[in-house]
């Protein structure tokens, strides 16, 4: 009986082993990519939009442009009259994007001092059940002059909105129903000190990721 005991035991210590080894080898990786703006075929999977669709003066356009490293990077010019808003949003993903293992959203841009609109889309079940409309989660970033920098805002400070008002109820984004990402930028509006007002806007966009920076679990 002793030895059968010391048997059982070593294989269910063997087990054991295994198992945490399995784990540690099937952990998502610490950061995800989900654009990086090195071609003009990446500029395909974007469309532009802006008040102008709604009468209003504001343009935008998307462009592929050099930077210091010699790799591409998009570049994207507005102009924003009148109070108007201008942005450009990927198109829907084949499907839907996970990132459940991720708690945070990083962009590496270089703008203009202005604050700007990130917007996630996820699955409609919130705002409009049966409706095609997506579901919307914004977060303000703002995006320093000259200078290229990464800015990263966590999943937990994007907030549900409904045609650009914060919906005043405790939600939870659907992290594993992903559509879509959008930048945008309002003549008005933003964090404290960033530039606001009407006329010429840019903002050079080099990745968009996922990324975890607390411990997975």
């Amino acid at each position: 009986m002793s030895r059968f005991r010391s048997i059982w035991q070593a294989s269910l210590n063997a087990t054991k082993k295994a198992l945490t080894w399995n784990l540690e080898d099937l952990m998502p990786p610490a950061e995800r990519l989900i654009f990086s703006f090195n071609s003009k075929e990446e500029l395909k999977k974007w469309h532009l939009y802006s008040d102008s669709e709604y009468g209003g003066l504001s343009s935008a356009s998307l462009e592929i442009s050099e930077v210091d490293n010699g790799l591409k990077a998009e570049d994207s010019k507005w102009n924003i009259r009148r109070g108007g808003f201008c942005g450009m949003r990927s198109k829907k993903f084949d499907g839907f994007i996970d990132l459940g293992s991720y708690d945070t959203i990083a962009l590496k841009l270089r703008g203009d001092g202005r604050s700007y609109i990130s917007t996630i889309y996820t699955e409609n079940w919130v705002n409009s059940p049966g409706q095609l409309e997506d579901n919307s989660w914004q977060a303000f970033v703002h995006v320093p002059k000259d200078n290229w920098y990464i800015a990263k805002i966590p999943l937990a400070r994007y907030l549900p909105t409904w045609r650009g008002n914060v919906i005043n109820a405790e939600m939870e984004m659907n992290q594993a129903r992903i559509l879509g990402i959008s930048l945008s930028v309002n003549a008005e509006g933003g964090v404290p000190g960033a530039r606001t007002g009407t006329g010429d806007f840019k903002v050079e966009l080099d990745w968009i990721k996922a990324i975890r920076t607390e411990e997975y679990t």
